[in-house]
């Protein structure tokens, strides 16, 4: 009987799996993130009906969804360190169908102070997901492909985005279901990649290298690790990049409805030019900034013309000029910089607590969230219009493209070959 060389049964088995892990990860966190914009996005076309319904007024309607994000924002930091403590699939895939369940109970509510309730609920187990998402996609992703496999994760915000505009305005808008209607719709799919993540998905045992051998012993995390020059730059940098995005996709349905007449599964439409342009955004700037091994440059053409795009969705009263705006801002706005800010933490956050450093970042950046839907409101009470809301969002952007400005990349700890100084 023939012995068949080590090496030999090592290819065999390396052959066994015809779609390495790391891409069914890629797949599936893709899902994750198409489910999670898409049941916050099923909210937005159908904020005129809770608005009548429950007597609202602008800055009230803001307030749904800055009580969201305050929910979604608490549970960052304190889920990824439980994710590096306990697993991260054991913090994120029970949490993950627990928003699902949520969100059909969310369309259940009856009074204004339950439907908040609710959905504050939806945030916080959303809130479960970021940090050890990213901390589960960095350890699988090889080094070469972090970037654009982090751009196509991130681009299932933009499916999502267009998908929960869709089910609203098209079930509430165009068949004439009641709004409380997609809150049940988006339930089912959202508990079914839940499923598919549980199953999927291998937590690395604690002690463990990427490649299955025993890891160095790490030392404990120090709080200041997470607060290097780069990574402070980071932070705001994506703080201001989220409260842009949110002031556009919390308030870019309503703005269509009462400034420029657009109304039904239009509105839809015109409000998906910005996920649908910031896929293939996401996914060329990534793979520059990958093919580059830099992201300050990068960086610095995205910020300035993601302002412009920003300011001109307000700024002109003609259609194509907004269609332009919308496409231009989706290119290069918050989904399409996030992966290469991802990529800015990957390369310098504790690689011991890369959950916590990823919850941390989010964290920060989503506090953008919990702001920008109710100040938006608040703007526009007092002054009567929603341009003052997008001219701020202009403003903070100018604050977040200077912060790039300080990213050094000649200090990166976790890029082979650079010295950190």
């Amino acid at each position: 009987m023939a012995v068949v060389p080590k090496q030999e049964l090592s290819t065999v088995t390396e052959k066994k799996e015809l779609i390495p892990y790391w891409v069914k990860v890629v797949a599936v966190f893709f899902l994750g993130w198409i489910a999670i914009y898409a049941t916050r996005s099923v909210l937005n076309p159908v904020m005129n009906n809770i608005q009548s319904e429950f007597s609202l007024s602008t800055t009230q309607l803001g307030l749904i969804s800055s009580i969201f994000f305050l929910g979604y924002a608490a549970l960052n930091v304190p889920s990824g360190i439980m994710g590096d403590k306990i697993g991260k699939k054991k913090v994120l895939v029970p949490g993950f169908i627990l928003f699902g369940i949520l969100a059909a109970v969310t369309g259940m509510m009856p009074s204004f102070t339950l439907f908040m309730i609710a959905w504050l609920f939806v945030g916080i187990f959303q809130g479960f997901y970021y940090g050890p998402q990213y901390g589960l996609s960095t350890e699988a992703i090889p080094k070469k492909h972090i970037t654009v496999g982090s751009a196509i994760i991130n681009s299932g915000m933009a499916f999502g985005i267009s998908i929960g505009y869709f089910i609203s305005s098209y079930t509430v808008g165009t068949l004439g279901m009641s709004w409380r209607a997609p809150f049940y719709i988006i339930a089912i799919p959202v508990v079914l990649i839940g499923l598919a993540m549980w199953w999927i998905i291998k937590d690395r045992p604690k002690g463990k290298a990427q490649d299955g051998s025993e890891a160095a012993p790490q030392e404990k995390l120090k709080v200041k690790d997470l607060f290097s020059k780069n990574l402070i730059c980071a932070y705001i940098t994506i703080f201001c990049a989220i409260y842009a995005f949110f002031v556009v996709v919390t308030w870019i349905p309503y703005y269509l409805q009462h400034a420029r007449g657009i109304d039904g599964t239009e509105v839809a439409v015109v409000s998906s030019l910005v996920p649908w342009a910031a896929i293939p955004g996401s996914i060329l700037f990534s793979w520059i900034a990958d093919r580059m091994g830099t992201r300050r440059p990068v960086l610095l053409v995205m910020m300035p013309l993601s302002i412009i795009a920003i300011v001109s969705i307000v700024a002109f009263d003609n259609m194509w000029v907004l269609y332009a705006a919308l496409i231009g801002y989706g290119i290069f706005g918050k989904i399409s910089t996030n992966p290469v800010l991802v990529a800015v933490v990957a390369d310098n956050a504790p690689k011991q607590s890369l959950g916590t450093a990823f919850g941390f970042y989010n964290f920060i950046g989503m506090c953008g969230s919990i702001i920008a839907p109710y100040l938006t409101g608040w703007l526009t009470d007092v002054t009567g219009s929603l341009n003052a809301g997008f001219y701020f969002a202009g403003a903070l952007l100018v604050i977040g493209t200077i912060s790039v400005l300080f990213i050094r990349e000649d200090n990166r700890p976790n890029v082979e070959g650079e010295l950190s100084h």
